[in-house]
């Protein structure tokens, strides 16, 4: 990495706790840009619903948030399971209230060529970047609409990648998912738009979370570290920051898709 910490501005740009009053609700909670984002939402003011996987990265995450003065909930989920996740839908009612803004964030990255064959690899992605994101929208949809139909803010913001729309070889299934999730949120903001919901996809670049950690072919692990090595990519802090101004201006406004690629990146 080119900047150190020390160096590194910080990413914060929004003050105060626009976010108060609101119930988030965060997938792939755990680490990376979910993690961040749960952080900064509970900074703002929001209540947070913590789903991921792992229970002790998540056990871990409330217990921070909860030291720094704000209000999580923890709730191991597995997003690819349907029935769980509106178990925590429904806890998330229970003790949090009613959910206006969902983040459906969790998703995974595993690069091969298809020739290679590697399908467990495609199901993984399928199953997680496409099932899961239509589970949690199952899952809080209505929620959402009776928020903005009380008059409050009311949003569903998706990971999506800038992958969705650029070539690289051997993402070919991953970019596939990431696409049908940026089609699937344009679709999605004119049926939900009318009913003033927001929605959003965010389409970051290359971040510096453990998501290439997951790639196990080796030239696309090499392309990966080297671009973390020459240039100067973005931090899970930076991706937590525009998800949360998306939630935070005023609710007549929906910015719709965002792409968020580090200065330096031009692949």
């Amino acid at each position: 990495m080119n900047t150190t910490p020390n160096t590194r501005p910080t990413a914060q740009v929004i003050s105060g706790t626009p976010l108060s009053g609101r119930v988030a609700v965060i997938t792939g909670a755990s680490s990376g840009i979910g993690e961040a984002t749960a952080e900064r939402f509970a900074e703002l003011g929001a209540k947070v619903a913590l789903l991921a996987r792992r229970g002790d990265r998540l056990d871990a995450l409330e217990d921070r948030i909860r030291r720094n003065g704000g209000e999580a909930l923890a709730l191991p989920t597995d997003v690819t399971d349907r029935d769980a996740v509106l178990a925590s839908a429904a806890r998330v009612a229970d003790e949090l209230g009613q959910v206006d803004l969902v983040f459906a964030n969790a998703g995974v990255q595993l690069i091969s060529g298809i020739a290679d064959l590697v399908v467990q690899d495609w199901d993984a992605q399928i199953d997680l970047n496409v099932k899961g994101t239509m589970n949690t929208i199952q899952a809080f949809v209505h929620p959402l609409e009776a928020a903005a139909a009380a008059g409050r803010p009311s949003d569903l913001i998706v990971t999506s990648s800038t992958a969705a729309v650029r070539y690289l070889e051997g993402f070919q299934v991953y970019s596939a998912t990431k696409a049908y999730l940026t089609q699937l949120t344009r679709l999605l903001r004119m049926e939900l738009g009318h009913k003033q919901i927001r929605v959003c996809a965010i389409e970051p670049g290359m971040v510096d979370t453990e998501l290439p950690d997951h790639v196990t072919d080796p030239a696309a692990s090499k392309l990966m570290a080297d671009l973390i090595e020459k240039i100067d990519v973005l931090q899970s802090e930076d991706i937590a920051e525009a998800v949360s101004f998306v939630a935070a201006v005023p609710k007549h406004v929906n910015l719709t898709e965002i792409h968020i690629l580090p200065t330096e990146q031009t692949i």
